[in-house]
């Protein structure tokens, strides 16, 4: 989801007179998808990301969430051959960030590049992203992520359990209710993943469970939206559950807010922002940013039976991205417990915060 704060860069370039804004394409109902290739890069949309979330477990039971994720924005006004590798027709950025769960201490980096010097890019014939050296490519039935800095790093190898699941009603993920104010967007919800992390420099196997989400669209939100809650929750009994919560100033909730449980046959159910609550029990603070947070959270879906808990396993999992996006977002594993159709499950979940640490940028 945080995706959309990109097209703040865009909007800078285009103000300056540095680029000119070409035309994009609108997330609208009817889009097909189609795999592998809908894995790749859509130019023709203004904004894309591919989001990876994920738990690992080391050899000797040591547990780390991690996030890697690659932004894509296009700015410049042709899409006409490029004239000179200086010409700037995109622009990417990259988040990374480990949470040591036994340590209790969390770690992120991040990037930005623009296109035309062979810094970063995205394939559109091929699933290959990358930022310098941290990137995502799928290799045959594989999708191998790498991320790098002096100190830590991720090699991660991943298989998808599942089919990727489509969000939303005829192809679109609607976010407002004006036209085009939508994505096109799909997860991949169980991928196994084994590789290494690396932590001040030492290397440590380990194995676990990912998360991917890709939404490409070109207008998402509008003057009135301040923010967003996003959850990925991933249950014992092999079943997934995306919700995502779109905040209004007058601290109401969007109708447009959604969901989607995936069964753990792979099939699944759209449900609108009227099927399920979500109630947080507590705050945290950030001593960074003074943000304030709702943690411990409670979500409901009743026609499902469904009743869970959620709780970090860190509270300051804040990223403050001065250097890239400019927003200061809460990202963190959580521990999940709870009842689905009078049954104990546990589990676990990503949650994504915004527009607490500060009011979310309005022109997107």
């Amino acid at each position: 989801m945080l995706g959309r704060v990109i097209f703040l860069l865009a909007l800078l370039l285009v103000s300056t007179g540095l680029v000119s804004a070409r035309e994009f394409k609108q997330a609208l109902p009817g889009y097909v998808f189609a795999f592998p290739k809908d894995h790749a890069s859509h130019d023709a949309f203004k904004t894309e990301w591919w989001y990876y979330t994920g738990h690992l477990v080391s050899k000797d039971n040591k547990h780390y969430g991690y996030e890697l994720t690659f932004f894509r924005t296009g700015v410049d006004s042709s899409s006409s051959p490029k004239a000179s590798p200086w010409d700037v027709r995109d622009i990417f950025l990259a988040h990374f960030a480990i949470t040591d769960e036994n340590n209790r201490t969390f770690h992120y980096f991040e990037k930005l590049n623009r296109s035309g010097l062979n810094s970063s890019g995205a394939k559109l014939d091929h699933y290959y992203v990358f930022n310098e050296n941290w990137s995502v490519e799928q290799l045959g039935d594989r999708f191998v992520l790498k991320a790098d800095t002096p100190e830590f790093g991720l090699h991660l190898s991943l298989n998808s359990a599942k089919p990727p699941v489509v969000h939303g009603q005829n192809g679109v993920s609607q976010k407002a209710s004006c036209k085009g104010c939508a994505s096109h967007y799909y997860s991949m919800t169980r991928l196994k993943s084994d590789g290494y992390l690396y932590l001040n420099g030492q290397s440590v196997p380990v194995t676990g469970t990912s998360w991917m989400d890709h939404e490409f669209g070109s207008n998402q939100l509008t003057a009135e939206q301040v923010g967003w809650d996003w959850f990925s929750v991933q249950l014992d009994n092999n079943s997934e559950l995306m919700l995502y919560v779109m905040k209004k100033t007058n601290d109401e909730i969007d109708t447009n807010s959604s969901g989607t449980i995936i069964y753990s046959d792979g099939t699944s159910k759209h449900i609108s922002q009227s099927d399920f609550s979500i109630k947080s029990n507590r705050v945290w603070k950030s001593p960074h940013t003074s943000g304030i947070y709702p943690v411990d959270w409670i979500i409901k879906v009743p026609s499902e039976k469904l009743e869970l808990t959620l709780i970090p396993t860190l509270d300051d999992q804040e990223l403050r991205t001065a250097k890239s996006t400019g927003v200061s977002y809460w990202e963190g594993a959580t521990s999940v417990k709870g009842t689905v159709a009078g049954k104990s499950v546990g589990g676990q979940a990503y949650v994504e915060m915004t527009g607490y640490a500060e009011k979310f940028h309005k022109k997107i």
